[in-house]
Parts: structure tokens; C-alpha cells; sequence
């Protein structure tokens, strides 16, 4: 600190001074057991955090100029009113689009017309995998110097529904000749790690499997030589209420990210795209779920995320609609332009707590992923279904405490409104839905914590 700084005048307060003085106020309580509580990820978390906190471990820094910008998700099930709606939602201050699309038949030159694409970022997410289409879309991508990201995930398929796209060569052909399309502005391979968040996986689990994830395409990519020095990728993240965790959870996969790929010989940033959690939302007292996600996406900014798409309110039992897209895009606009969020991503940058949450992260993290590596790398472990009984054992550590009311969502576990009423107001299956289908592996579930506490109160009504 300067001498001439605002607080020069006062003396520096070391680790021990200051523990001897909340001893003091302990009154002979245990400072441990009264004031160091333990996450789910098994961090212990202390009162305070000082320079001393940071004088042993590396600081993590984003890349120089870092922004990030406002997304919506738009289904393509209709191209020109898909069209419209993103030239619409443009408009109004959105800066990044994301499409998913449902089929091979779908006319990109119809979704794309008007679109300005030097200066938005596109995003798609295809519910198949087959090369033809995907090519003709790079094609007229390249033509109109967009920059975009296709988010091919063919384990990300694999575990989501138990089955690859096509079988296990095909998938990874395709997957080879799509990568040979990729330009400097155009990626192609992407890893959901937001499933791994909302079926209940702990942050150390989610950044190992999202890491591991990754380094199946790099094994088979790089080994291809498809690639040399750089491979762009994309991870769609799910984030929590946990607010400074999901800070440093962010932080720490860009970290290691990079240092993963650096042992590839590999310079390429990953890109970051942030959605808040399905885990914690709620039918009843929904409202509850708009002060979550504006949290939830203050901590994805507060990462470094480069690209933030919100949740709306009511996306869990209603289908798309205007009103809760629009509370949804606002939120996010608030933040950026009211709130000063437009270029906070470096705020986060030295602060004691954070980069120590986001170190211990990043560590236990790799230490997962060498242990999966060792036992024979993530289809492996899936296929022993390793990766998900850990799963499960961790969600269901986190539901025993949400059954508990040690961790609280209002207006479900704590302070209900028995007045609400939510069985009219359905367009949506809110619950996990369950079909009976063969599958090669064990398919990883989504579920959210208040389902079985909903469900009760629905039949009650």
C-alpha cells in the first residue's frame, strides 16, 4: 500500500494479531469449530483472508482487454420467426445469440438473414451430428466473417443420454472431419459441464470432469493432427448461489484449461459461456428464482465468463414467452449498464478470499483428473459408471442438507406460502422424467433439490 494511500496512517495488522483478538472475543470458544466451516468440496473456509493468504500460491489473471457479453437462447423450430426474434432481441441490447437446433432440415441462409454478424457472436447447439449441414453453416458463416461457436460434444451426448450420437467410430469420424472446418473465428468443439452442476455434482467434481472431458477431444484431435497450435473450445457452465465459490470456479477452469492445454503444446484461450443452475429453482414462490439468477450471473461475470445467458424465472414450468425473456435479458442489461458490470471481470483480480478459493479449487480439481487419467480416462470411468456414483453420492449429500433446511431456498424449505397454488399453472413437466431405454452407459440425470418436497405439495393441492 502507498504511504500516501488512504489508510497509510494506520499500522498493518498481521495474521496473528488478528487472531488473537477474535480468540479474545471468542470468550474460550473454539475459533475452529465456531468460525472455520467446511464446504461441500471439503475447503475450509475462514473468517478472514489476508496478503499472507496469497504469498504461497499463484494468482490467476484473465486475458488483457476481457469482456463479455449479453446472450439469449432462441429453439429454432421455425427459421423465420427464429429470424425475427433474434433481429428483434438485437435490438434490444442483446450482443451474443445462441440457437439450438433441433434437425438437419433446418435452412441457416432463412435463420441468419439480416443478421450483422461481424459484430454479434452466434452460438449453436445441434440436437444431431451429422457433417453436411454443419458444413453448408460454415460455409456461409465464413462468407459472412461471423464468429461463432458450434459446440460439437459428442461425450457430452454420451452422457446426457446414454448413447453416443450415431457409435462410438462414426461420432468420432464425424467428429475429426468437423474439426477440420474450424477457422481462427469459427470453433467446433464444445464441453457442457452444466450438466455435471445441475445433476449434483460439488465444484471440484464439476471443473475434474469438465477438465477430463476436454482432454478426450485433445487425445483424440491433437493425436490426429488435425490440430497444431491451437484449438479453441467452448464450456457451457451451470452456475450456483454459492457466490464467491462460482467466482472462483470460473477463474480456476480457465486456469486449467490453460494449463492443460499447454502440456498439448496448445495456445488457444477457452471460451466461457455462464447459465444460471436449474438445481435450486423452485415452482413455488418463483419470483425467488429471479434473485438467484441475478446472483448467479453477477458471479459468472465476476469469473471472467465471456459470455452470460440467464435462466428466465419461470423457464422450469412454463414454455418460452415473451415476459420471461424479457425480466430474463433485463437483468442481465442492468448489470452491465446500470450496475458497471461492463468490464468487472478483473475485480475479482487479488482479492485475498477468491484467489485463495479459487487455487485450492483449481488443485483439488487436478488431482481429480490425474486420478481419472490413471484409471483410464473419462469414457473408462463412465463406462464403469465411477463418474456417476460420485455424482450421485454428492447430490445426495446436498439434498440431505436442503432436507434438512441447512442449505434454505426461500419460499420452499423455509418460510412457504401455503397459500401459493402451482397445479394450474403448469405448461411444463417440472420433475425428472424417466423412460425406459437401452443404453451403453449409465446416463447422468439433471434434478433439481426441491422436486420431491414440489411434488408433495402439488398432490396436496
Amino acid at each position: 500500500m502507498s504511504d500516501t494511500g488512504l489508510f497509510s496512517e494506520f499500522p498493518e495488522v498481521s495474521t496473528k494479531q488478528w487472531k488473537q483478538k477474535i480468540q479474545v472475543d471468542l470468550k474460550g470458544a473454539d475459533y475452529n469449530n465456531t468460525l472455520v466451516w467446511e464446504s461441500l468440496e471439503g475447503i475450509n473456509v475462514k473468517p478472514f483472508y489476508n496478503q499472507d493468504d496469497l504469498k504461497s500460491i499463484p494468482t490467476f489473471s484473465l486475458p488483457k482487454n476481457h469482456d463479455w457479453s449479453v446472450a439469449q437462447v432462441i429453439y429454432v423450430g421455425d427459421e423465420k420467426k427464429s429470424n425475427t426474434k433474434a433481429l428483434t432481441i438485437l435490438e434490444k441490447g442483446v450482443e451474443s445469440l445462441i440457437f439450438t437446433i433441433p434437425n438437419e432440415t433446418t435452412d441457416f441462409e432463412v435463420l441468419l438473414s439480416d443478421l450483422d454478424m461481424e459484430k454479434i457472436e452466434l452460438y449453436f447447439y445441434f440436437e444431431f451430428l451429422s457433417l453436411e449441414p454443419i458444413k453448408k453453416l460454415v460455409g456461409l458463416l465464413s462468407d459472412k466473417k461471423a464468429k461463432a461457436h458450434l459446440n460439437i460434444d459428442i461425450i457430452g451426448h454420451l452422457t446426457k443420454e446414454g448413447n453416443w450420437y450415431h457409435n462410438l467410430e462414426k461420432d468420432h469420424k464425424l467428429l475429426t472431419d468437423l474439426v477440420s472446418l474450424g477457422t481462427s473465428d469459427i470453433s467446433i468443439v464444445g464441453v457442457d459441464a452444466s450438466l455435471y452442476q445441475n445433476a449434483g455434482a460439488n465444484m471440484v467434481q464439476q471443473l475434474a470432469y469438465s477438465l477430463v472431458h476436454a482432454n478426450e477431444y485433445l487425445n483424440h484431435i491433437v493425436t490426429s493432427s488435425a490440430v497444431e497450435k491451437s484449438f479453441p473450445v467452448t464450456f457451457k457452465v451451470a452456475v450456483g448461489s454459492n457466490y464467491f465459490f462460482e467466482i472462483a470456479k470460473i477463474r480456476a477452469l480457465r486456469w486449467l484449461w490453460k494449463s492443460l492445454a499447454s502440456a498439448y503444446g496448445i495456445q488457444s484461450e477457452c471460451n466461457i459461456l455462464a447459465i444460471p443452475s436449474k438445481r435450486n429453482k423452485t415452482l413455488y414462490d418463483y419470483n425467488v428464482n429471479m434473485l438467484r439468477t441475478t446472483s448467479e450471473c453477477m458471479s459468472a461475470v465476476l469469473g471472467g465468463a465471456d459470455t452470460a445467458s440467464n435462466l428466465a424465472y419461470d423457464a422450469i414450468y412454463h414454455k418460452d414467452n415473451e415476459f420471461g425473456e424479457r425480466i430474463a435479458r433485463n437483468q442481465l442489461l442492468l448489470l452491465k449498464e446500470e450496475g458497471y458490470f461492463s468490464e468487472a471481470s478483473e475485480m475479482a483480480e487479488g482479492a485475498y478470499y477468491i484467489e485463495s478459493l479459487t487455487n485450492q479449487l483449481a488443485e483439488k480439481a487436478l488431482s481429480l483428473f490425474k486420478q481419472i487419467e490413471k484409471t483410464g480416462g473419462f469414457l473408462d470411468v463412465l463406462k464403469k459408471g465411477t463418474i456417476q456414483q460420485k455424482i450421485k453420492e454428492s447430490a445426495e449429500k446436498e439434498q440431505h442438507l436442503f432436507d434438512e433446511g441447512k442449505i434454505v431456498s426461500l419460499g420452499t424449505n423455509k418460510y412457504q406460502n401455503p397459500q401459493d397454488r402451482m397445479k394450474e399453472n403448469l405448461e411444463l413437466y417440472p420433475f425428472v422424467k424417466t423412460k425406459a431405454r437401452k443404453t451403453i452407459i449409465e446416463p447422468i440425470i439433471e434434478k433439481r433439490l426441491a422436486e420431491a418436497s414440489e411434488q408433495k405439495r402439488l398432490n396436496d393441492e
